[in-house]
């Protein structure tokens, strides 16, 4: 963060991120338009993040030599590189599991035991359990993805509507749970306790979650119930998702996790024979090549946006949101548009709320905006933008289930739940329902009560 308070603002460093959003939209609405049914997977995303680095490299005035180490310093980021190994491990369980026929067992028993008409709002709760759980939206997707989607296959409920229902659920907890890499950083950089963000987070998030399992409820019913056509299900082949499910919610390292599966998986095909070693095999390789265009882009567009920053572009973005503030009410929504700026720019929300942290941190203290508060913004306003951007990585991943079925853009009519919190995180602005008893203390830093014992 001292690194980023020595960069220069420079609005015209936003232009290379500005060119490759332009090109990834607009080719893809382009080729919709004129009835390519692949539309947005028909030029691959990286395809548009290489034309903006291309940009980057012409309009940056550093040496060539200096941009390909900022380049390359931005693909290696930690939370880059996590992400990239757990869609390899997604992909590779994904394909294991399904072909040795433990997704389509997985689906045909819920399909025997849930009511159609409460599947999607069922997604959506169990979605936000685990992600509350294992702390990951990512790894929640990677759970659930292939499930989700021949769910709706064979019942019918719109792809889009299912899918984007698991990307609410997965980004549920990436906000609000506790263990979670962007509540742990927004606690860190405002300096509270991160139990204190949780319960004023908590109530911000109650009413978005009641009305979003309503809304699914009424509207997320199969059309025609009676034609669904419900196969058998071996509960042998139900196994690996229940060990994954299980571990994962014990709070085992997500890699721990799938990879166990994995080999899990391996040996209950084996074992019934749904395919051999090699083909076991055979299955991880085509898992892993399966998710190799969302972990090429993963890696550019994690290079692009640490160009940008670098150059000023985070910084400029900074620096003229600010001027907007003017009193306690307009500091807390311009903090919540500057969050979600940013993380439009970098399609990472943990990154995007270090690099806010200082900027906000600051805001807080001068406009005597309570911390807790704050944090809960910036988790909000980081992990919904997250999961709207047709570009982010959760978003990709959750899409890359349908096979080309469903393009990112297609879930966001769909994506309730964020638009639902982001009303209800406004509202609180003006009508302060989530405030917490206890008064906050910009001397200390610490609850009244706490100076007080």
């Amino acid at each position: 963060m001292n690194e980023n308070n020595k960069i220069k603002p420079n609005g015209l460093a936003l232009l290379p991120f500005i060119i490759f959003v332009g090109m990834y939209l607009g080719v893809g609405i382009i080729l919709t338009l004129n009835g390519d049914k692949l539309g947005f997977y028909t030029v691959p995303a990286y395809i548009s993040t290489i034309v903006g680095i291309i940009a980057a490299f012409i309009l940056f005035r550093d040496s060539v030599n200096k941009k390909f180490e900022q380049l390359v310093a931005g693909c290696g980021e930690s939370n880059i590189i996590i992400m990239c190994l757990v869609f390899l491990l997604a992909g590779a369980f994904s394909k294991v599991t399904a072909n040795m026929g433990s997704v389509d067992s997985v689906v045909n028993l819920g399909l025997t035991y849930i009511p159609p008409q409460f599947l999607a709002a069922g997604v959506f709760i169990i979605a936000s359990f685990v992600s509350f759980s294992i702390g990951t939206s990512v790894g929640t997707v990677a759970t659930m993805g292939a499930i989700v989607f021949e769910l709706a296959s064979k019942t019918g409920i719109s792809p889009a509507l299912m899918l984007a229902t698991l990307l609410c659920g997965a980004m549920f907890g990436d906000g609000l749970t506790v263990i979670s890499m962007t509540t742990i950083a927004s606690t860190k950089i405002l300096n509270i306790d991160i139990n204190s963000k949780f319960k004023n987070h908590l109530k911000l998030v109650v009413p978005a979650f009641v009305l979003t399992v309503i809304l699914l409820l009424v509207f997320g019913s199969p059309k025609d119930i009676g034609n669904i056509n419900i196969g058998d299900f071996s509960f042998v082949k139900i196994i690996p998702y229940i060990f994954v499910l299980v571990v994962a919610l014990i709070g085992v390292n997500v890699f721990m996790v799938l990879t166990c599966g994995i080999i899990l998986s391996g040996m209950i095909g084996i074992a019934t024979k749904d395919f051999t070693l090699l083909k076991f095999t055979t299955s991880i390789n085509e898992g892993f090549m399966g998710v190799i265009d969302v972990l090429i882009f993963s890696l550019l567009i994690g290079g692009l946006a640490y160009m940008v920053q670098q150059h000023g572009g985070i910084e400029w973005l900074n620096v003229n949101l600010k001027k907007f503030i003017k009193e306690k009410k307009s500091a807390q929504i311009v903090s919540l548009l500057m969050m979600m700026i940013v993380n439009i720019a970098l399609a990472n929300n943990t990154v995007s709320v270090i690099i806010t942290g200082a900027v906000l941190g600051d805001v807080s203290k001068n406009f005597k905006v309570d911390p807790r508060k704050m944090s809960s913004i910036v988790c909000v306003a980081a992990c919904v933008t997250q999961g709207l951007i047709p570009y982010g990585a959760q978003a990709l991943m959750v899409t890359s289930y349908s096979n080309g079925a469903v393009a990112p853009v297609h879930l966001i009519p769909y994506l309730w739940y964020f638009f639902l919190l982001i009303l209800s995180t406004v509202i609180s602005v003006f009508i302060p329902f989530d405030k917490d008893k206890t008064e906050w203390d910009y001397e200390t830093h610490a609850p009244v009560a706490s100076t007080k014992a």
